[in-house]
């Protein structure tokens, strides 16, 4: 076979393992993302629970990135303490070789298996969960696929010359081979991916240990920095977290590599062939670095607090690089289509200022005082003057000539501000003040329907974040997931109002004690959430896919 033709056909079945990498991740985050990521807001209990949580969350996820770009989120929000979040990526990393272990074991027969079961979930059923998890099933069908298509591609390489001499150049050149390994996980962004193909040339014999081994801890580096390129631009929060993660991959990527080349390992010890043994030493490796890191991670966060400090601002009426200018421009009311995009920048404002009284809700009910409340209420001030210049810059537009479509989009944009408002009143006027009364009356939720409650209000901070994306993306799947999002949310009301109920039925105390506020946090989250997801609503109306009040089911993939 033309060495060209080889190549195309091992390019080919590399790019079908990376999309069914994705796949698997991408069924998983739609069928399941909300338990995982309450999951994820739950690992604050230590380091080792949040090692374990990390690893499962990475195992399910098949990507430690994926659960470091969901912990950077936490962190940002003050979420997730820095030491417990870098525990976190560690137990992640552990996953992610757990990951590769399984999907290198001879699994062929379970390739039609997952075709046709996540065929038929995908294919022949209504509800959203579980189409996604046929896109998982058949995401780890082709997974499966994939590994047979590059042993296949490579067999012919074993009888040339390029290859060889390649894998013999690198295996002399152990740094090279490293660097190799870290910049072409990072450029495929999966580490899982990485690994496996590197495993596939070894048991084909394309590919030495001396070369493999290298390659194999640059992957464990390069899938640090892929975490870390993400996180670039998020809030200095955030990126510590990736950045320790990277700063531990890179000396224990670094200290192994040492050690391989200065001491004779026992790779038979590891398993029967070549790429058994290097999947292993992967593993070994991650489980290694957590166990040797998590003892240190108080110190990293220490050199991450001094290395990367907070910035310090002053606040808005001292700091005239804080004084807020209005995205409303009069200079473009003349033009429609600039006027709309200065509201929706607006109303995006808006929404970011509903998002600032929402969040320090919970944390409010716990302990705060009345100053800080008072403090927050204060923000509805400005939300309310957001939703009256809104109203009226939209109303001066409209007198001007516009299309069918401005028009409508103006009364869409002029929808949500109210809605917006409406959200921001809920707050300030009915959560806030259940608030200061629990903290008068010394009340206390009971520990179930704390955490019930915890859990709507992390539902609502994300579903939050995804309505603002739509207002300003149009995007038809993420306008329907929103509004999948907003049944859970429901759901989720509903279990806890059930089972609040049923604590009222066996006399908890402190359930009987504050039983209506918990009801009326409950519901006030409940309508917020519902407030928002009215953005997603015209964008379905439109395709089609919103057929009364309820979501229709795609009739494509």
């Amino acid at each position: 076979m033309h060495i060209s033709l080889i190549l195309l056909h091992l390019a080919g079945a590399v790019m079908l393992l990376l999309v069914a990498v994705h796949m698997v991740r991408t069924g998983m985050e739609r069928a399941h993302g909300a338990p995982l990521r309450r999951l994820l807001g739950r690992a604050r209990r230590g380091r080792l629970p949040a090692a374990a949580g990390g690893t499962v969350m990475a195992v399910l996820l098949q990507s430690s990135t994926a659960v470091a770009i969901l912990a950077c989120g936490f962190a940002a929000s003050g979420a997730l303490p820095v030491s417990t979040g870098i525990a976190l990526l560690l137990g992640a990393d552990l996953g992610s070789a757990i990951v590769v272990r399984v999907l290198s074991f001879d699994l062929g027969w379970l390739i039609p298996v997952c075709f046709l079961a996540g065929g038929l979930l995908f294919l022949k059923t209504r509800a959203q969960t579980t189409r996604e998890t046929g896109r998982m099933v058949l995401g780890i069908g082709f997974v499966l696929m994939s590994l047979q298509l590059i042993a296949t591609a490579t067999g012919p390489l074993r009888d040339g010359g390029m290859l060889p001499t390649i894998a013999r150049y690198l295996a002399e050149d152990y740094l090279t081979a490293f660097l190799l390994g870290a910049v072409f996980t990072w450029l495929i962004h999966s580490s899982v991916a990485s690994v496996l193909m590197l495993a596939t040339f070894a048991s084909q014999g394309l590919m030495p240990l001396e070369a493999a081994v290298p390659m194999v801890l640059g992957a464990n580096l390069g899938g640090g920095l892929i975490a870390y390129w993400l996180s670039r631009g998020m809030p200095v929060e955030a990126s510590r977290l990736p950045v320790a993660n990277l700063l531990f991959r890179a000396v224990g990527s670094v200290l192994a590599l040492a050690l391989f080349e200065t001491a004779t390992l026992p790779m038979e010890w590891l398993g029967a062939d070549a790429g058994a043994g290097l999947v292993n030493l992967h593993l070994l490796f991650n489980a290694a670095l957590v166990a040797l890191s998590l003892p240190f991670v108080g110190l990293m966060e220490r050199l991450l607090t001094q290395l990367m400090p907070t910035a310090t601002v002053k606040p808005a009426d001292e700091d005239p690089l804080r004084r807020r200018i209005s995205a409303l421009d009069r200079a473009v009311i003349g033009t429609p289509r600039l006027a709309l995009a200065s509201a929706t920048r607006e109303l995006l404002r808006m929404g970011e200022l509903v998002e600032v009284m929402v969040r320090p809700v919970m944390d409010l009910f716990n302990g705060g005082d009345r100053v800080e409340i008072v403090r927050v209420q204060g923000v509805d001030e400005d939300v309310n003057q957001a939703h009256s210049d809104i109203k009226l810059y939209l109303a001066e537009v409209n007198r001007g000539e516009m299309t069918s479509e401005e028009a409508r989009r103006s009364i869409e944009l002029t929808d949500f501000a109210i809605n917006l408002e409406h959200a921001g009143d809920i707050v300030a006027k009915n959560l806030l003040p259940l608030a200061e009364e629990r903290a008068q009356k010394h009340w206390r939720f009971s520990d179930e329907g704390w955490v019930e409650l915890q859990d709507l209000h992390q539902q609502l901070l994300e579903n939050m974040h995804l309505a603002l994306n739509v207002l300003v993306s149009q995007d038809l799947p993420s306008a329907r997931q929103l509004v999948v999002e907003k049944e859970r949310m429901r759901e989720l009301a509903r279990a806890s109002h059930d089972r609040h109920l049923k604590r009222l039925q066996t006399g908890t105390p402190e359930s009987i004690e504050t039983s209506g506020m918990h009801l009326e946090v409950a519901r006030g989250l409940k309508e917020i959430n519902s407030l928002l997801a009215t953005v997603a609503y015209p964008i379905l109306k439109r395709s089609g896919d919103l057929l009364e009040s309820r979501l229709a089911q795609p009739s494509h993939s």
